[in-house]
Order: C-alpha cells, then sequence, then structure tokens
C-alpha cells in the first residue's frame, strides 16, 4: 500500500496508507480523538472523515470546540431538516441545499403550499426528536445508474435531473442517517448529537434552480452550532446586523430606493447620489496624478465580446439588443472599451504606462433570487481603472495600486483587510506559460511590500490571476472589495501593441483594477459597517441648525449663511427643541446648533455631536473653520476644539 504523509497543524508528520480515512487517523491519534471528531480539512479543502485519502498534505481534525466546525454541523442540520420534513409531510419531494454552510444551511422541496411559522415550529420539534436518535451518519458510494434507478424508484424526479449536474467520471455519494438518505458530496458529522444547537431562520418561494421558467419550490433556512452558546452569539449579532441593515437605513435615510419597474436596479435620492458622488470624488482625487478619465458606449456590436473572451466565459450575465439588425451587448465590463481606445494610435515605450479610468455604468443580468439591496444589483458603476504597461513596469504599477487600495480602506476605518492572491481557474484562456509569469509577477509584488497574505487556489479570472482584497466589516463579517488583475490575453486579442527603445513592437500587459469595487455595493457595505452615521466630510447633511422657537429662525439663516460649503439644514418646524434633536440624531446628522436666546444675544452658536454630547458655546467663525477641517482631512470623528 502507498504511504501518504500528512502534515498535522504543529508540524508534526503521521502516515498513512492510500484509501484509509481521516477518521482511522484520528483512531490512531487516540480513541477519545476518534469519538469527538467531526470533520477534517486536507490542504485546505473540507474532508469528510469517512472519505478516503487519495493524496498527503496539510491535515487537520476538528471537534466541535474548534472554530471550523461550524460548516459541518450546519451541512449535517440541512440533512436532519429534510428527513424532518418528509416524516411529518411523507409525500414531500426534495431537491437541494445549500453549496456555502458558512453561516447558515437551507432545502428546497416540492411541497403543495407555502410553510407557515406554525410548520417551522412542528418542524423544529421534531428535529429535536431526530437529533435524540443519535444516528450514525453514513457516506455510501454508488453508480450513477444505481442513483437514477434509485431515485426513480423514489419519486424523486428532481434529484434525478441532479444527477444530470455531476460530471462523468466523478465519484457519486450519497448520505445516510436513520431511514432519511440524500444525494450529497458531504461532508457531514459522525452522529447527529453532534449538532449541538440549531434554529429556523425562515422560509420563502423560489424557483428550481433559480429559474424563473422553472416550478416553484419552497426554501426553508436555518442555522446550526456546536452549543447553545454559540447559537446566541449568533441570534446577538443577527439582530446587530438587522440594526444595521443597509436596505432599512437607506430608505429611512432618504437615500435610495427601489421599484418593480426597474428589478435590482436602484434609484438614488439627493442625499443619496450626494454621498455617491462624494465617493467618486474621492476616488478620483486618488488617482488624479496617474489616470486619464475616459468616458465609453454603453452598448457594443456582438462582435467585440467575441473578440475579448466574454462572449465564452461571460454571456450568460449579459444583457443584449439589436439595432438595424445588427446584434449589440449593453456593457457588464470596461475593459475590452479601453482596449479600442489603446489601439486606437501608435504607442511608444516613452508613453507607458497608461493609465485609463472609468466611470462609466454597467449592467450585468443577475437572477431575481439572488438580488439584494445595492449588494447585488444589476445596474452599477465600478470605480474601474485599467493600466497598459510594459512587462518590466508590472511590479511597480501594483505596488502602487495596492498601496493605494489600503490607504482608502484606512480612510473608512476598515481596519481587518485580508489579501488573497487568486490563481488559474479551471475554465480560463491562454497558455500556461503566460499564467506562470503572470502569477509570478503577482507573487513578487507582495513580497516586495512585505504583505502576509491567502492563496485563493483556482479563484481567478478567466484572463489571469489577480489579487482580491477582503474587508471584515463592524460586525466581522468579511466582504470582497478591490481587486488587481494581471492580463496577458486581452493585449493579444485585440492586437495591442508599442514601440521599445529597440524600435520593434512589443505587446504591453493590461492591469484591471477597481478600489472600492462595485460603487452600489460598497455604499450598501459601508452604511451597515457605519450603522448608517456616515463621517462629516461624507454626511449628506452635516450640520441641522435647530432654532429653540419660530422667532430664532432669522439668526439661524443668518448662521447657515456663514457657513459656506458646508451641508447645512434648518428645521425650522414649531417643533418642541427635544423633538428636533432627537430627529436630527435619527437622520444621524453629525453636528447640531442649538439656536435660542442666549445665541441670539452672544452671536453664537450652542454645539451638539449626534452622539448627544454637548460641545458648548462656539463662534460661528470657529466652528466654519474646524468643520472645513474635518472634512478637508476625511476625518473618521467629531473632535473639534472649542477655541480658547
Amino acid at each position: 500500500m502507498t504511504a501518504l504523509v500528512l502534515v498535522l497543524p504543529d508540524g508534526s508528520e503521521r502516515s498513512a496508507e492510500m484509501g484509509s480515512t481521516a477518521l482511522d487517523v484520528a483512531l490512531e491519534i487516540g480513541p477519545g480523538l476518534a469519538k469527538a471528531a467531526i470533520g477534517a480539512e486536507l490542504n485546505g479543502e473540507p474532508l469528510d472523515l469517512r472519505t478516503p485519502l487519495s493524496e498527503g498534505g496539510k491535515f487537520k481534525l476538528f471537534t466541535s470546540r474548534d472554530e471550523g466546525a461550524g460548516p459541518f454541523i450546519r451541512h449535517s442540520a440541512e440533512h436532519v431538516l429534510a428527513d424532518a420534513v418528509q416524516r411529518l409531510w411523507p409525500d414531500t419531494k426534495i431537491d437541494a441545499g445549500r453549496q456555502d454552510h458558512s453561516e447558515k444551511y437551507q432545502y428546497d422541496f416540492r411541497f403543495e403550499r407555502a410553510f407557515s411559522p406554525e410548520d417551522l415550529q412542528q418542524i423544529q420539534v421534531k428535529m429535536k426528536q431526530i437529533l435524540k436518535e443519535k444516528s450514525v451518519f453514513e457516506r455510501i458510494e454508488i453508480s450513477r445508474e444505481e442513483a437514477i434507478a434509485l431515485f426513480k424508484e423514489r419519486g424523486e424526479d428532481l434529484k434525478v435531473e441532479r444527477l444530470g449536474d455531476i460530471p462523468e467520471g466523478e465519484t457519486i455519494t450519497l448520505y445516510k442517517h436513520g431511514e432519511f438518505l440524500d444525494l450529497c458530496r458531504g461532508p457531514h458529522v459522525q452522529r447527529a448529537d453532534q449538532i449541538g444547537a440549531f434554529k429556523l431562520l425562515e422560509s420563502s418561494g423560489v424557483f428550481f434552480r433559480g429559474d424563473e421558467s422553472n416550478e416553484r419550490l419552497q426554501r426553508i433556512y436555518g442555522t446550526a452550532f456546536a452549543s447553545k452558546d454559540l447559537l446566541k452569539e449568533y441570534e446577538e449579532l443577527q439582530e446587530l446586523a438587522r440594526q444595521r441593515d443597509h436596505r432599512r437605513i437607506g430608505p429611512e435615510l432618504d437615500l435610495f430606493s427601489f421599484s418593480e419597474h426597474a428589478p435590482g436596479s436602484p434609484f438614488f435620492h439627493p442625499k443619496g447620489t450626494l454621498v455617491y458622488n462624494q465617493l467618486v470624488d474621492f476616488v478620483r482625487e486618488k488617482i488624479s496624478s496617474g489616470y486619464g478619465e475616459v468616458v465609453t458606449p454603453q452598448i457594443l456590436d456582438e462582435e467585440l465580446w467575441h473578440r475579448s473572451g466574454h462572449w465564452e466565459n461571460y454571456r450568460d450575465a449579459m444583457y443584449f439588443t439589436e439595432v438595424d439588425d445588427r446584434r449589440y451587448a449593453v456593457k457588464p465590463m470596461n475593459c475590452p472599451t479601453h482596449c479600442l481606445i489603446f489601439g486606437t494610435r501608435l504607442r511608444s515605450y516613452r508613453d507607458l504606462p497608461i493609465r485609463y479610468a472609468d466611470f462609466g455604468r454597467l449592467h450585468r443580468w443577475e437572477r431575481s433570487g439572488v438580488i439584494s439591496g445595492l449588494t447585488r444589483v444589476r445596474t452599477f458603476c465600478q470605480d474601474d481603472g485599467h493600466i497598459f504597461c510594459t512587462e518590466e513596469q508590472i511590479g511597480d504599477e501594483v505596488i502602487g495600486v495596492v498601496r493605494s487600495i489600503l490607504e482608502i480602506y484606512q480612510t473608512f476605518d476598515f481596519q481587518d483587510v485580508q489579501i488573497e492572491l487568486s490563481t488559474r481557474p479551471e475554465k480560463r484562456i491562454g497558455s500556461d506559460e503566460m499564467w506562470d509569469r503572470a502569477e509570478a509577477a503577482l507573487r513578487d509584488a507582495l513580497t516586495a511590500l512585505d504583505i502576509d497574505y491567502d492563496t485563493n487556489e483556482g479563484d481567478g479570472a478567466f484572463y489571469g490571476p489577480k489579487i482580491d482584497f477582503q474587508v471584515r466589516d463592524a460586525l466581522g463579517r468579511s466582504w470582497q472589495l478591490g481587486t488587481v488583475q494581471l492580463d496577458y490575453q486581452m493585449p493579444e486579442r485585440f492586437d495591442l501593441s508599442y514601440v521599445g527603445a529597440d524600435g520593434d513592437t512589443h505587446r504591453p500587459v493590461m492591469l484591471h483594477r477597481a478600489m472600492l469595487g462595485s460603487l452600489e455595493r460598497f455604499f450598501g457595505i459601508l452604511i451597515e459597517h457605519l450603522g448608517g452615521a456616515f463621517p462629516l466630510w461624507l454626511a449628506p447633511v452635516q450640520v441641522a441648525v435647530l432654532p429653540v422657537a419660530d422667532r430664532f429662525v432669522e439668526y439661524a439663516e443668518q448662521v447657515k449663511a456663514q457657513l459656506p460649503g458646508v451641508r447645512v439644514e434648518i428645521d425650522g418646524r414649531s417643533e418642541k427643541l427635544g423633538y428636533k434633536i432627537r430627529e436630527a440624531q435619527l437622520q444621524k446628522v453629525p453636528l447640531m446648533l442649538i439656536i435660542g436666546a442666549n445665541e441670539v444675544e452672544g452671536g453664537t452658536i450652542s454645539v451638539r455631536s449626534r452622539s448627544g454630547g454637548d460641545l458648548g458655546a462656539w463662534s460661528v467663525e470657529d466652528f466654519a473653520q474646524q468643520v472645513s477641517t474635518l472634512s478637508q482631512e476625511r476625518s473618521l470623528g467629531l473632535e473639534l476644539e472649542p477655541a480658547s
């Protein structure tokens, strides 16, 4: 038997025979560990304890105490959910569960009606009974023919169709606990009682495969953890997330809205547009010295997208139209248009690098089931840029972009930034030699910056590897924002060239870069990160002037006139001061100016911050100066310092 070498987290090594399992390894280490183990990881990939080992590498076992235990537990709770539904309603047919179990689980059912809250409660009771049975999860390998026959016999036609999604030659597995059996890749825990605590969250109607032309199914969402304490922590975090949900805060602050007349397409109101434009202006300022901003068409001939490679790799996410018997595509990205601009004239090595920035609108089709507020839309703007450079300039250009991106995130108080190098995907264009060079160039740039990064194997763009930036928000959630992508392919496809110092023509290299990414998505993430409380420089209304009574409105107008360049609103309503203050706080206005008899008599203003702090009496001149300074510095705080 071939021996495999497994490297444990502490650096020690263990040998395992080819075909043995992670559970066999756990048993060799100790029977206690084998009993407590719920899953494993091999070379960064989750592994079922019962899957035969076919390679060596970095190996880790998980028990319920480990942070990585959650996905194993939730995936297993998913099967318990489906089991409970079929026990309660035996004629129910099941479709598929969730691929990502990092936070939730779900199952889709062919069910005659929508699930009610009472149904969910009944299902939870049944799930608790199933957990008490302590059934063992069994992994079963089966041939395609046997699987088709099995599910046909059980009347599970949805499963028969799902079998068609599994590539030829790939191992087909079933998982069984008790009498419940389902098509599944795993991984799962050993026993049902290792699911410490669970909760069903909600139900909704969905379409089979997410396609509105298919039948409507019913979906149930849930979550599960190793203990009740972890579930409680999750529920508390979800409540904080609900309070910060940009889909709620945005309309409350009159920033944006949505309409059934344009699904997945936000309408930005004046206040939201002001913030949106501030974000664009901020990026423009960052790139002003090195980029030329361009404006490119929204609709381009379909042939362009064949040429760029997007047709083969992206057409399912594109919109199309026809004009004068010619087929056109609505632009999903800017890169081909920038190639066309570069190719309009003969370029010299002295011209390079050439950097284009583009804030044009893009359109990508997203299924209705995945559209979500501003974070998943069908029309958006990227802070998009493309750099055409020589091979020798790649390092400096990548380093410059990475530094700019990290500086931008500091401005928005994103402190925890994780960088990932995403390498060649299975579906790609270009030779392996080109991919080798491109991946090496990005690695060298990150090494030169002395930046820690993870390698995300197989997640590069179809045309080149990339550096992605993952940030954690105030609630600890991770979001992918900026990216730098190295592309040898598109200059080749568009036959781009420049004249080198040797007088010969050479092919430029193309860097794709976005810093905030989609402006819409970043806007939504920022709202939730800040809870809607924008810093002074970004707030749509920076100062609310609150007259104590109607007779002080005239002085309030005089104060406003002395604050040029400051976004000021006067609340001249005949309401009590406490009501006005609460309204300004609800609207997240950073600063409030109280105007009463003392202020009018002394020619001053009384300043309050939105956190409720009384900052005392100020001269209008001193206040205007400090507001201007904080805005120019793009400060995150409201640290005003009264003049002595």
